[in-house]
């Protein structure tokens, strides 16, 4: 593991626990689209300095040498698209293209905010007439990232069609803009560092950055929307991966990259991409608590949904129940790990032993940071006590949620036909996970074992049997969930069957490129 970075780099964290484990921060307040904005905005501003997807550097303390980033803020063209309703009722109200300019341009000096210098005329030279520029900014609203969400409009986002269509998640209050961690809460930036650190960077910063310079014709004109006047650019980052290298990176920057090598277009990758990172950072999350538990491997019952309740569906909850609760014993063995500790030993052992092992949680997970953050006995273990109480309320507020909101967000949560959550995956996800992982053509029993192997998911009989107890294994109920997945992969026009033993996956845009 990495060393953490200095208590002074992250003076609001009163607790270090979470972020030893996961690192800062895993967010649970995040759906899958704004965690791929958040992680553009980071790549597009490490493009823009010539070091995308770049090599991790080591100092000698064994600390990573923090994410730093100066994203775009792009306040005009935010305050033409979302805080301007005025435009269409102008332009609806006056056919004068004069009258219609000079209006709006007074209503946007009177109302824009969060920019310096209030004059939107040089849009005049940049547009034949005011009511082809009304109607380009309703066409590039429509594009708006999950529009149906009522979010200020300082935190709503269009689709990232170029780098002039990327920009960071602010507040506007009083007339300046502040940075906020809640609709880009830093799981963007950890999603960017563990792709970083994968065995693809290199392949996949060839086709981000592609993406970024590419010539489309909405981000050109995003461009012709803002002027050519500085950007307020401001430094963001010092998020925090406690692992120079994983498995679970490697295997995203895996998926990403098949979908990366499919050529699709923006409109039909990015969708894919957003709903695999979240998957992915929801297995990171998993994983990495199972080896701090020394628990087996995670898998996931899927159940494929069927007309009635099925023995798969209870297995499916109690393997969601299961899962849910590996990252709150995860919190509770590294505290424990720290009660086990030499230097837990060595401080407790001392004349003044509680002033010590006080001092030393403060070194370790900074708390108590405040006299009130401990008021019982001046006892070590009483205080050891406290913060395993304490790391458990605080995770249970955001990261022990994580699972449940990634994977609902991924579509392998869900609570469909049913009032309790469990893994049954929707069509999007099935699709996503097809194009990631079938070249060509894939036989069926081998698509499903590749879903095991890679992912932990369990629909048929033999991954059901590598997992589960005698008692609980039942071939009819495992076999009957296949024949469904089967059946929704036909109807997805994703499986061919070409004799009664002999069925196939299929990847449809490999297939017609073949």
């Amino acid at each position: 593991m990495l060393s953490p970075p200095p208590p002074a780099a992250h003076p609001d964290n009163k607790m270090w626990v979470d972020e030893q484990i996961w690192g800062h921060r895993l967010w649970d307040a995040q759906s899958p689209w704004l965690i791929f904005l958040e992680f553009l905005t980071v790549a597009e501003a490490c493009h823009r300095e010539g070091r995308l997807l770049k090599e991790l550097s080591v100092d000698d303390q064994n600390r990573p040498e923090p994410l730093n980033f100066r994203p775009y803020k792009r306040m005009y063209l935010r305050n033409i698209l979302y805080n301007n309703e005025e435009i269409f009722r102008i332009a609806e109200k006056y056919a004068d293209d004069a009258t219609a300019w000079r209006l709006w341009l007074q209503w946007m000096q009177d109302h824009a905010q969060a920019i310096p210098n209030l004059d939107f005329s040089y849009l005049r030279k940049r547009f034949r007439d005011f009511h082809q520029f009304a109607s380009l900014v309703g066409m590039i609203r429509s594009s708006t990232i999950e529009s149906a969400s009522n979010k200020r409009w300082s935190s709503r986002f269009i689709f990232p069609f170029g780098r002039h269509a990327i920009y960071e998640d602010l507040n506007v209050s009083g007339g300046s803009a502040s940075r906020e961690y809640i609709y880009f809460g830093r799981p963007g930036e950890l999603l960017y560092q563990m792709l970083s650190r994968s065995k693809n960077a290199a392949a996949l910063r060839s086709h981000l950055a592609a993406a970024f310079e590419s010539n489309d014709s909405c981000d050109r004109l995003l461009a012709l929307m803002q002027p050519e006047i500085p950007e307020d650019f401001q430094s963001r980052g010092d998020s925090y991966l406690p692992y120079a290298t994983h498995p679970t990176f490697d295997a995203m920057s895996e998926d990403w990259l098949n979908l990366f090598e499919l050529g699709l277009p923006r409109f039909d990758a990015y969708p894919h991409l957003s709903t695999l990172a979240a998957l992915h950072l929801a297995l990171y999350q998993l994983v990495v608590a199972t080896e701090v538990c020394g628990a087996e491997k995670p898998h996931f019952i899927c159940e494929v949904v069927a007309p009635r309740k099925t023995l798969i569906r209870e297995l499916s909850m109690m393997s969601y129940l299961q899962n849910s609760q590996m990252s709150a014993r995860a919190v509770e063995e590294y505290v424990k790990r720290i009660g086990e500790g030499e230097d837990w030993r060595a401080a407790s052992g001392e004349a003044s032993g509680f002033a010590a092992c006080r001092e030393l949680l403060r070194q370790q997970v900074r708390w108590p940071r405040a006299e009130g953050d401990y008021e019982g006995p001046a006892e070590p273990s009483s205080l050891l006590t406290e913060l395993r109480k304490s790391a458990l309320a605080r995770h249970r507020q955001h990261v022990g949620n994580v699972h449940r909101s990634y994977g609902g967000g991924a579509g392998l949560v869900s609570r469909r036909g049913t009032n309790r959550l469990r893994y049954a995956p929707t069509d999007d996800l099935l699709k996503a996970l097809i194009l990631a992982n079938v070249s060509v053509r894939m036989e069926y029993g081998e698509f499903l074992g590749l879903l095991f192997r890679r992912y932990g998911f369990v629909f048929g009989e033999r991954e059901a049997m590598q997992v589960l107890s005698p008692e609980e294994f039942d071939k009819r109920a495992f076999q009957a969930n296949a024949d469904r997945l089967e059946s929704r992969l036909r109807t997805l026009g994703m499986l061919r069957r070409l004799s009664d033993a002999c069925a196939y996956v299929e990847n449809p845009l490999r297939k017609a490129a073949s």
